[in-house]
């Protein structure tokens, strides 16, 4: 809880539809507060420019003298320690952002909680800052046609990259709340109503919703 306002964080497997669920959290009075978004900005800053740079070269940069971000998934793909280093450079940054939006808008009456839409929420222990989780449930054949359509990835490029993270089942076991991102955009959004009405009520089953 932010003074008074409680904190959700989004989770679930690659393609699940994440952020288009903590989208209709926003359109629904909440703060969304995407890690992504975060995490490119702090790769403008000096800071961080110049870490990487002594770590990795110039190769990681692109012809405009900002930072490469599919080269740097490049390097830190099948290197858990460079994963890790990097990481401890990001996280104290984005964290640092995060309660600074929080702060400025805790007496906002417009906003009602704050969303977490961060892709490695419990690999990055930010659950522990959560009121509450809510995993976002999709098959694996639907998120397979996502990231086709969206990343141009085939089934194994999925497949290799969720092994290194947290198992989903369980990420399941560990949120309060189900949306199935299998349904209608209507039923979704239905869901994610009843899910935010129960944070409010304090009930947190751990059941899907529709």
């Amino acid at each position: 809880m932010f003074v008074g306002k409680p904190i959700i964080g989004i989770a679930g497997g690659i393609g699940s539809g994440k952020s288009f669920v903590a989208r209709i959290f926003g359109e629904m009075g909440c703060l969304v507060l995407d890690a992504d978004e975060q995490v490119k900005q702090a790769y403008k800053t000096p800071q961080v420019k110049q870490t990487l740079r002594k770590w990795w070269g110039n190769l990681i940069f692109g012809p405009d003298g900002e930072i490469d971000r599919a080269a740097v998934a490049r390097k830190v793909f099948t290197r858990p320690d460079e994963l890790r280093r990097l990481e401890q450079l990001l996280h104290p940054l984005i964290r640092q952002v995060r309660q600074q939006v929080m702060k400025a808008r805790a007496h906002d009456p417009q906003v009602l909680a704050f969303v977490l839409d961060a892709p490695l929420l419990f690999e990055a222990e930010l659950n522990k800052e959560c009121d509450a989780v809510v995993f976002v449930e999709a098959p694996v054949e639907l998120r397979v046609q996502r990231v086709g359509q969206a990343r141009g990835w085939q089934a194994a490029e999925l497949e290799s990259r969720e092994k290194l993270q947290m198992p989903l089942d369980n990420k399941r076991r560990m949120s309060d709340h189900v949306v199935d991102n299998a349904a209608s955009a209507d039923q979704v959004r239905a869901q994610v109503r009843e899910v935010l009405s129960r944070i409010f009520a304090g009930l947190t089953p751990k059941t899907g919703l529709g």
